[in-house]
């Protein structure tokens, strides 16, 4: 039996991320295919090799989870009729949603995460990804994103 198609979602947490899942889930209904929601994590630059005290990277992917976990509710996005699975990844968002989206009938991103600069029309990420990534890409922005 063939597997589902597969949408991939990166997530951080931001309004657009949350944007993105909905649209994903919404999109995913109509095609019956299966959401990703992929959140990445890095270990912050506060705690490279002069700090004392190193957290444990189990607190960091816990963390990740935990907003994977709040987006995905947010974005309402269970509603028993698409599949959502969520993973979390060490590494820099850019490279994780690109690798993950291997395979994948389309990556779906928020225009703008957490960082940067608010007046940007796309972050650093998503330039990354639409130039980068294996398969079709879709920008949602937060303000123009339907809602229902």
């Amino acid at each position: 039996m063939e597997q589902p198609e597969r949408i991939v979602v990166g997530t951080d947490g931001s309004e657009e991320s949350v944007e993105a899942v909905r649209w994903a889930v919404r999109q995913a209904a109509l095609t019956g295919a299966t959401v990703q929601v992929v959140t990445a994590w890095e270990v912050p630059m506060a705690y490279g090799a002069g700090a004392m005290v190193m957290p444990d990277e189990a607190e960091f992917d816990a963390a990740a989870k935990q907003v994977a976990e709040q987006t995905v509710r947010a974005a309402e996005a269970e509603d028993g009729e698409v599949a959502v699975e969520r993973k979390t990844v060490m590494g820099h968002p850019a490279r994780v949603l690109v690798e993950a989206a291997e395979g994948a009938a389309l990556l779906v991103l928020g225009s703008r995460g957490r960082g940067g600069f608010k007046g940007m029309l796309l972050g650093s990420v998503s330039q990354h990804c639409i130039a980068n990534a294996p398969c079709p890409v879709l920008v949602v922005r937060a303000s123009s994103a339907p809602r229902g």
